[in-house]
């Protein structure tokens, strides 16, 4: 089988681990392109990861037809207009979480992959693909649990990476911190339950760093989700956690529970000295997830070889935005709000 030639769009922290994984750990893709409005992400490109073209426009590089797909790990407001310039390229595509940041751009992407069969489009929520979340989707499937009742998940990031968080919001805007880091976990309630969030009710503060009221976004924040079917979904989200990467999801069911990464252990070694039993954690997202992020890759080759739809589609990723602009309008508001689909 004739390896894929795919082009990066974007290399900054996450683009840089989605390209090594293209370049050197995924045998059905060759990395042949890379796009980039930044000259030393380009030439990162060349140096690091031996690309054989460089492009400082999309549109440019895709005319070029010796590329098969395109992953974009770009700013989210640009992922649905070059989603579908992409599919009309006749490229495949795989792009970064969230779908987009309007419903009605969003529609516009979905219309684009209907018009499209032949062509795979997958969106990167890549929790789906941890082995641990993997496991315990097959348990709640099987019935181990009962009906979900309750699912509870936290999503905070280390605060050492706050300084530069801080000065990235003072010249773009993440999206609100909903759509930024608890859109995994919306995601994550829609497949565990298999129902749409139907109310919301959100909260958030800036304690630790009111220099974020100024900015426009948040430090930590909560939600409660009414489903569909009446079950309860609780998420919090931060930028805050003193001891490093902290994420976790309980599933909750009427014969019984499940827990996934309830502690953020970074391997089997436990540290016994003056402070008492000590164990590493996690310190940020590719370390956590790095096995889940080059399994959705790998899984994005296969998808276009064997000629399959991804499982992660539209409608997941506008049901998830959705759900993550209700929970940005109800902490502005302090007022519940329900969801039209």
């Amino acid at each position: 089988m004739e390896k894929l030639n795919v082009g990066i769009v974007g290399l900054g922290r996450l683009g840089k681990i989605h390209a090594h994984h293209l370049a050197e750990s995924i045998g059905a893709f060759h990395l042949y392109a890379a796009c980039s409005v930044v000259d030393s992400e380009l030439d990162y490109a060349k140096e690091n990861l031996g690309v054989e073209k460089v492009y400082r426009d999309y549109g440019e590089m895709l005319a070029d037809d010796a590329i098969d797909a395109v992953v974009l790990v770009t700013p989210s407001h640009q992922h649905c207009g070059q989603i579908i310039q992409g599919l009309e390229a006749g490229k495949h595509v795989f792009c970064e979480k969230p779908l987009g940041l309007e419903l009605e751009e969003m529609l516009r992407v979905e219309k684009a992959v209907e018009e499209h069969p032949n062509q795979v489009f997958m969106l990167g929520f890549m929790r789906r693909y941890d082995e641990s979340y993997m496991y315990a989707k097959e348990l709640v499937d099987q019935g181990e649990i009962g009906d979900v009742t309750l699912i509870r998940c936290y999503g905070i990031d280390p605060n050492s990476g706050m300084e530069s968080f801080i000065e990235f919001c003072k010249n773009s805007s993440s999206g609100g911190l909903f759509l930024d880091m608890a859109i995994h976990d919306i995601d994550l309630i829609r497949w565990f339950t298999g129902q749409e969030i139907s109310k919301v009710w959100a909260l958030g503060n800036n304690i630790a760093y009111p220099i974020l009221d100024e900015l426009g976004d948040t430090e930590t924040g909560a939600a409660l989700c009414k489903l569909e079917n009446n079950a309860i979904g609780i998420m919090v989200a931060g930028r805050n956690a003193a001891h490093g990467y902290h994420v976790e999801t309980e599933i909750i069911g009427t014969k019984g529970s499940l827990r996934i990464a309830n502690l953020q252990e970074k391997n089997l070694v436990t540290i016994l000295n003056e402070h008492g039993a000590v164990r590493p954690m996690s310190q940020n997202f590719p370390e956590r997830f790095k096995g889940a992020f080059l399994n959705e890759l790998t899984q994005f080759a296969k998808y276009i070889n064997n000629n399959q739809k991804a499982p992660i589609s539209v409608k997941d990723g506008i049901r998830a935005t959705q759900a993550a602009i209700a929970c940005g309008e109800s902490m502005d508001s302090g007022e519940l709000v329900s969801i039209e689909y």
